[in-house]
């Protein structure tokens, strides 16, 4: 049975890069019948707050992506001690007291050195009195992973083949001198408790990867099949990083992006399939497969996001935006008309707003100067509401024998005159909504 897990940690919104994780681990799980886990990396406690942890899982909900079990890293600190304990007693986790400036100097040396700047272990060499004089000076120890000095080598489900020396690598920092457990020691305890068997992540993980094999071989567990997807990049191939905050899912859904839209993009970026919108997850992961995807940093560009955002709204059925409809004030027997109408004319739900002040309120005529002894005239022979399916072309028809106007000359002047726009929905569509005429006043 096949087990991933999506582990966010609750410091902040969860962004594109998150949900591309999030997704690729949650099309794994569906596609084979197998569970997916919610996990919140809550170990620090100072900045892991409870708000970001109910929008993680807000934002997971909008999109469709539900978990089959909900884990807190926070209720697992006794877990976490045993496992330290099987450590030391299996001589893999030591202690040492280098400060951040002492590590420094050592790096820069053994740069200038022309040597990768990898720790020494010095803190192997330390006695029992060495390290109670170090915390009678005021240090604190901490704890570092023993590496074995071998290569760690894998098959990576998108990269292929990948093959780390360890002497290359620092023995990993597993717990902090405040007894903060580290992502590396709590993710490692928990894919093995929990029984993952897969794993998608990030690029920039692929050598955490290799520390965690060791990680869970030495504590009696079977490394989980990994895959690491490219990084995203802006549009233009710049870091995306610093764009983040805009490009938190949170931020996404206010601002009207259908969560179709998101899904369908982050399900394809990055691998050869074309990018097509999939209104339903299960679409989604009829077509998923990890080998399509490839190593190159991938563009993202939200933009790109709107075209599939209209289209998504365009699909969508009047059951799901009733409610949306109603609070415009939409009366019951309009309503299946007014979104057949609009649904085809917005990008966002938010756009609908305008069209019912259109038609309810009436729109501010566009006239044209050259036009405007027409108009006067034209809206002479337009009867006041209610109006039919026939309405159109009868004034139409009236307006053409009165003043001789055709084709364009006739049609798109008194388009604009009506509805204050130049294009839009068929005007025989339109007539039945218009509620209000203020180019008659």
């Amino acid at each position: 049975m096949t087990t991933t897990r999506f582990a966010p940690s609750p410091t902040g919104h969860i962004h594109v890069g998150n949900l591309r994780t999030a997704l690729m681990n949650y099309l794994i799980a569906r596609k084979t019948g197998g569970t997916f886990i919610l996990r919140l990396d809550d170990t620090d406690r100072e900045r892991s707050k409870e708000e970001y942890a109910d929008g993680i899982k807000r934002d997971l909900d909008w999109l469709g992506l539900h978990w089959d079990r909900l884990e807190r890293q926070s209720d697992r600190f006794d877990r976490y001690g045993e496992v330290a304990e099987q450590l030391r007693d299996g001589k893999r986790l030591y202690e040492v007291f280098e400060t951040p400036t002492e590590l420094d100097l050592k790096r820069k040396k053994q740069l200038n050195m022309g040597k990768p700047p990898v720790y020494d272990r010095a803190g192997l060499a330390l006695s029992a009195e060495d390290k109670e004089k170090l915390r009678a000076e005021g240090r604190t120890g901490y704890w570092r992973f023993l590496l074995d000095h071998e290569r760690i080598e894998w098959h990576d489900g998108i990269l292929g083949d990948i093959s780390i020396d360890a002497a290359s690598v620092s023995d990993p920092v597993l717990i902090r001198a405040d007894g903060q457990i580290l992502y590396t020691f709590a993710s490692v305890v928990d894919d093995v408790d929990m029984g993952v068997t897969d794993i998608v992540r990030g690029a920039d993980h692929v050598t955490n990867t290799a520390t965690q094999i060791q990680i869970i071989r030495a504590i009696g567990g079977i490394p989980p099949r990994f895959a690491h997807h490219s990084l995203l990049t802006g549009a233009q191939g710049e870091e995306l990083s610093k764009r983040l905050g805009a490009l938190s899912i949170r931020d996404m859904r206010e601002s009207g992006i259908a969560p179709e839209a998101l899904l369908s993009m982050m399900a394809r970026l990055g691998s050869s399939q074309p990018m097509e919108l999939r209104m339903s997850l299960e679409e989604l992961a009829d077509g998923f497969d990890l080998k399509q995807f490839g190593a190159s940093p991938t563009k993202f560009d939200p933009e790109e996001l709107l075209p599939l955002t209209r289209e998504a709204n365009q699909r969508r059925p009047l059951s799901e935006v009733a409610e949306r409809i109603k609070a415009l004030g939409v009366p019951d027997d309009l309503a299946e008309r007014f979104w057949r109408v609009a649904s085809q004319n917005i990008t966002k739900l938010d756009d609908l707003g305008a069209w019912w002040t259109i038609f309810h309120q009436g729109a501010e005529p566009e006239i044209d100067p050259e036009d405007a002894d027409f108009i006067a005239e034209a809206m002479k022979l337009l009867p006041p509401p209610p109006y039919t399916d026939t309405s159109w072309g009868e004034f139409t028809a009236a307006v053409k024998e009165a003043t001789g106007r055709k084709g364009k000359g006739l049609f798109m002047p008194l388009r604009k005159a009506l509805t204050g726009q130049a294009h839009g929905p068929d005007m025989s569509d339109v007539m039945p909504l218009l509620q209000v005429v203020k180019a008659k006043a």
